[in-house]
């Protein structure tokens, strides 16, 4: 963590002391031209200052009676603190005349520890940002808008070597009145971000199923392109007996919609053709031209309208301000079947557009949990995590077939004699007769531990007749079985999961 330190609000405590005391004259760079009658009033901010030979060049944020805002240039023979707020009356169209409000509305000069304790963290948005050149050493002086705290919506001035962006988020540990101590942003806003969008698109999802279903039933009565992009999108649901093959596989995972930005960034080979996302999109790009009521755009314009949106939910994301807590509901595995409302039985195109970006939200779903999951452990292992659904077509039925990987690479992985990473696999379907079926598996070093949920009493009976069978094949495989089990009902969710309490000390 990089130490700041809390500083005065201006260029020299001396000169602000007597900018406080006094009006201030100011000479506007540029002409007002009726933004500011002469003796009307506004509220303005000191935003930027640059010394010169002089006098000040100050940048002024200025709020109107109306409420708009606007930046002007204006330069002033005394040093004024940064963020001071004053009241500007109009002189003439190139001069003004400030007062500096109430003192309780200037920046903060330290920070009250029966208020925030050390150790709070604060959270604050950059508002103005000043190069500072003081005893020969350069650094920025900043002024950061605080939120979330019994502080919020006053302004504190900062010190530090490097500058934050205009607009920038800062997080800070309090280690005493006059000193933060930043804490780096680079994973805990995404993490926050992604967690609030999550939320978001989890409200928004539907099952995959139900779409596959529909566009079967419909697949007669569509348009020519329509029925085009849904031959494609149905084609490319594997079979079970496809899946038995690792190389399908493999295939089926690379093209189920999680890495299609990837793939559209160039770091992945194969391109978009056969990717469950891609095809939702180009469905969705066709499905628009033939609404009722819809504009005239062709298949191509739509298609790039809504690929240029997708990645619209990352930007928002990564914009997000509010600190949101983890909701467990969108993180939960499986995603549980969820049935749009208000549907007819007989799919219509407004059915189907509803039920593919219904389908589309679910998948970013997916992607955003992998996002959500992948973390750094208290122990300071990189936990990396894929989750994903396939379809998989059984005669005339779509079954979703659910899975989530993840990878532990222990911190000091070159010094640990057992240093490869811990694996751990979850697997989610529901396929009659047997029912809604969760295999939870590890792997590490060769050696195999899993569990099998049904929630039927009977397939819980069936596969236990089975285990047997399994660990056969499984150590003919040359792998290493340490326990295999079968359990009615449904795992146990939570920080540590039921798998993880049993089988990680016999394998670390």
């Amino acid at each position: 963590m990089t130490e700041i330190k809390i500083a005065p609000p201006g260029p020299a405590s001396a000169a602000v002391r007597g900018a406080a005391t006094a009006e201030l004259a100011l000479r506007l760079m540029q002409p007002l031209q009726g933004l500011l009658a002469p003796g009307e009033t506004a509220e303005a901010e000191v935003v930027g200052i640059k010394e010169q030979a002089q006098s000040f060049q100050l940048m002024l944020r200025v709020t109107l009676q109306d409420g708009r805002q606007t930046t002007l240039q204006a330069s002033t023979p005394r040093a004024v603190p940064l963020g001071a707020a004053y009241a500007v009356t109009a002189l003439s169209e190139s001069r003004l005349i400030a007062n500096l409000q109430l003192p309780g509305l200037q920046p903060l000069e330290s920070l009250d520890l029966d208020t925030l304790p050390p150790g709070s963290l604060i959270q604050g948005r950059v508002v103005a940002t000043q190069a500072v050149n003081e005893a020969g050493t350069a650094g920025y002086r900043m002024l950061v808008s605080l939120l979330d705290t019994p502080l919020s919506g006053r302004k504190l001035s900062v010190e530090a070597p490097t500058a934050l962006p205009v607009g920038s988020l800062l997080t800070a540990r309090v280690l005493d009145s006059q000193a933060l101590a930043v804490v780096p942003l680079s994973g805990r806003l995404d993490r926050l971000a992604v967690v609030q969008q999550l939320a978001g698109q989890y409200a928004r999802q539907g099952s995959l199923g139900e779409l596959a279903a529909a566009l079967q039933t419909a697949s007669g009565k569509l348009p020519e392109g329509v029925r085009t992009a849904v031959d494609a999108l149905l084609g490319s649901m594997p079979t079970p007996g496809q899946l038995a093959d690792p190389k399908a596989l493999a295939q089926a995972i690379a093209k189920s919609g999680l890495f299609l930005e990837n793939s559209l960034a160039g770091s992945l080979p194969g391109g978009t053709t056969g990717d469950a996302k891609a095809g939702l999109l180009r469905l969705i790009g066709e499905l628009l031209p033939n609404l009722p009521g819809s504009s005239p755009l062709s298949s191509a314009q739509a298609s790039g309208a809504i690929s240029q949106a997708l990645p619209a939910f990352a930007r928002s994301a990564l914009g997000a301000l509010a600190q949101v807590g983890a909701r467990q509901q969108p993180l939960s595995f499986p995603l549980p079947s969820r049935l749009l409302q208000g549907l007819d039985d007989e799919p219509d195109l407004e059915m189907l557009l509803k039920l593919a970006a219904a389908a589309i939200s679910r998948l970013q779903t997916h992607q955003l949990s992998s996002l959500a999951q992948t973390h750094v452990t208290p122990e300071g292992n990189l936990l990396t995590t894929w989750q994903m659904e396939i379809p998989v077509r059984e005669q005339h039925t779509f079954i979703p077939l659910q899975m989530k990987f993840q990878r532990e690479d222990p911190a000091d992985q070159p010094q640990r004699s057992r240093g490869t990473p811990v694996w751990r696999i979850e697997l989610a379907f529901d396929l009659e007769p047997l029912g809604p079926l969760q295999v939870l598996a590890q792997l590490q070093q060769g050696a195999l531990s899993s569990e099998f949920w049904a929630e039927r009493k009977e397939t819980a009976r069936l596969i236990d007749g089975e285990i047997g069978n399994l660990r056969e094949r499984l150590t003919r495989a040359g792998l290493v079985v340490d326990e295999l089990a079968c359990n009615q009902g449904m795992p146990a969710r939570g920080p540590r999961t039921g798998l993880h309490q049993r089988f990680v000390d016999e394998t670390a």
